[in-house]
């Protein structure tokens, strides 16, 4: 990442007066994710379900969390979309320039003003047909389990009547869990693109009765993808 860091720099410093968006700047950290994940020869990186997200279909993407791994590998998924990212990932050096030269939308975690002006600017980039990266868990996982999630993103999706896509990830945490220093041997990452759930199929206008509906669902799903990601 650091090595990346002055070429993406220098681009972000030329397109700046144009790319508003901040489009391009998203795409060289895709790519750069994905040139990361593939060279590192510990990693096994399977993705399924990728096509389920329709070409120029805006959608509120959720996924499990657990690792900070997470946000690199899900970036190899390629697609356009906007990170939220907790406010404290902006004080990580090179992570937190990142997320600022990508012009993604950051919370501070129970401060109500900023949780307003999150919703603002998501919903700002669905009608700019961008769509929304979050973890609805709010953090990662201690123990591997998936938690609770926050009504966040299910407002999101409420209010602009957008599709949610879900993504499972999994074995991420035995290379690199939270709190962890030592990165693990070599293993298998699963990441499964779930089907997308337009709005028509919610079945609820509260947000977090719909939490809950798609934290049961991921759950369902998630053992399987989990067997897959420790298949050596």
């Amino acid at each position: 990442m650091v090595v990346f860091f002055p070429v993406i720099f220098i681009i972000w410093l030329l397109v700046l007066p144009f790319d508003r968006n901040r489009t391009i700047v998203h795409w060289l950290l895709v790519y750069k994710s994905l040139i990361i994940s593939y060279l590192i020869p510990v990693w096994k990186i399977k993705i399924e379900g990728r096509e389920k997200a329709v070409k120029g279909q805006t959608y509120v993407i959720i996924s499990n969390h657990q690792s900070i791994l997470d946000i690199l590998l899900l970036n190899c998924l390629r697609y356009r979309f906007k990170w939220i990212s907790k406010i404290e990932n902006m004080k990580v050096p090179v992570l937190g320039w990142y997320l600022r030269m990508a012009g993604y939308i950051t919370i501070d975690r129970g401060n109500r003003e900023s949780r307003d002006k999150m919703m603002a600017e998501a919903l700002d980039c669905l009608g700019k047909a961008i769509s929304i990266m979050i973890f609805p868990e709010g953090t990662r996982s201690p123990d591997g389990e998936t938690g609770f999630f926050k009504r966040g993103a299910f407002e999101l999706a409420i209010s602009a009547q957008t599709a949610v896509l879900p993504v499972l990830i999994a074995g991420t945490r035995d290379i690199l869990p939270k709190h962890g220093l030592r990165f693990g041997g070599r293993k298998r990452v699963m990441i499964r693109v779930l089907d997308p759930v337009p709005p028509e199929s919610f079945g609820t206008d509260d947000c977090d009765e719909l939490a809950e509906k798609f934290r049961k669902h991921m759950l369902e799903a998630f053992e399987e993808t989990r067997k897959e990601s420790i298949k050596q």
